[in-house]
Parts: structure tokens; C-alpha cells; sequence
């Protein structure tokens, strides 16, 4: 594990992911687009449609005050209401494709977050719609180097991470050198849906020396 940031890895996230979600969307009817998610109040298109208006406003370079807010967020999405399921999903495409190169650039890698955090709205449409693998796939091991990234940017608690279907294990967090890192055991998926606060019902999974709370980035 190394501290030294690469800054092509959102991109390289996105673009896999791109390449697996959007032929599945293209091909759904209308009505899977209604479908709920677990995202309070938000159905598959909203998701989309949130996720579309992010990265278009990364590739536009606009982050007025109060962006990402909840209350932004759903401007965003009815600011688009007017769109198509297929529009939607067309601007999302464009955001996957063109965002990379920008959080690429941005300083200390404050953007990074953004991509993972796209990647694991990808996850939230998969479940609502039934897909298997909601927070793995292609995808999976770029996204475990970015949340390593991530964590240790925000200094999150140290964790030592046992996964069941990855053969090394994944280090994340800040290390304080105060006290042993945190450990976890159990599948690759379930840690995703920890650091996302994403529904843990159904999963089993082995977790030491910290809370779960104390782990979410964001919810």
C-alpha cells in the first residue's frame, strides 16, 4: 500500500463501470426506472439522474456553494425531469467518460471521492433492479484501491481488511500508530456497503475494534 496518489484511478473506475452499466440500462424498460432504491425517496432514474448532473458538473467545473447538498441534489434531478429515461442515461454516459481526466487534475485528490461514490450508486440501481454482484464486478478492484485512497485522505480509522474473494489483504484508513488497525473479515461487497452505509441485512461478516459508524464516508 502506498500513500503516493494515482490520479488516474477515478477515471479508470468510471470508465469500467461505464462499460458495464450502460448497456444494462439501455437495454430496461421504462418502468424499472420507477423502481425504489435504497436511497431514501429515490428511484432508479433519480439515482441516475443524480449521478448524471455530478459528473457533469465536474466536467463543467461547477461547485457553487451548497453543492451536493441534499437540497442541490434534488434540484439537480428535477432539473431534469423533462429528460428521457434514454437522455438520462446519454448524459450519464457522457459524465463516466469525460470526468476522469478532470478529477485527474484536481488538487490533493478532493474529487476522488466523487467517483467512488458514483461507483456504488451503480451498486444501488444493480440491487433495487435485482442484479447480482450489486457491489462488486468489474469494477471491484479499482474501487477497493480508490476507498483505500479515499480513507486515508480523510483519516479515516485504520482497518486491516480479511476479504473473502480478494487474495491480498486491503489496508485502509489512516495509520495513527496508536493502537493496532481495526479488522475485518468477510466479503469484499459487505466492506463497500459499510464504508457507504449501504443496508447490511442478509450479510455476515466478522468486524473488530471499531464501530461501524465510525467508518461511513458518506450516506
Amino acid at each position: 500500500m502506498t500513500d503516493v496518489r494515482d490520479p488516474e484511478l477515478p477515471g479508470l473506475l468510471l470508465r469500467t463501470e461505464r462499460d458495464a452499466l450502460i448497456p444494462f440500462l439501455h437495454k430496461l424498460p421504462d418502468e424499472a426506472f420507477a423502481v425504489r432504491t435504497c436511497c431514501p425517496g429515490w428511484t432508479v432514474r433519480h439515482v441516475l439522474a443524480h449521478c448524471a448532473a455530478a459528473l457533469t458538473r465536474v466536467v463543467e467545473n461547477r461547485f457553487e456553494e451548497g453543492v451536493f447538498s441534499p437540497e442541490a441534489n434534488e434540484r439537480d434531478i428535477e432539473e431534469r425531469a423533462g429528460l428521457s429515461n434514454a437522455e438520462v442515461v446519454d448524459e450519464l454516459e457522457r459524465g463516466m467518460t469525460e470526468a476522469g481526466p478532470v478529477i485527474a487534475k484536481a488538487a490533493d485528490g478532493r474529487l476522488d471521492g466523487i467517483a467512488f461514490g458514483e461507483w456504488v450508486h451503480a451498486g444501488d440501481v444493480r440491487e433495487a433492479l435485482g442484479e447480482p454482484g450489486a457491489y462488486a464486478g468489474a469494477g471491484l478492484a479499482p474501487a477497493l484501491d480508490l476507498l483505500a485512497a479515499v480513507t486515508r485522505a480523510r483519516a479515516t480509522p485504520p482497518l486491516h481488511a480479511d476479504l473473502d474473494d480478494v487474495d491480498e489483504p486491503v489496508l485502509l484508513g489512516a495509520a495513527t500508530g496508536e493502537h493496532p488497525p481495526a479488522r475485518y473479515l468477510g466479503p469484499a461487497s459487505t466492506l463497500i456497503r459499510l464504508y457507504a452505509a449501504r443496508p447490511l441485512t442478509g450479510t455476515r461478516y466478522d468486524l473488530a475494534g471499531v464501530r461501524e459508524a465510525e467508518l461511513v464516508l458518506f450516506g
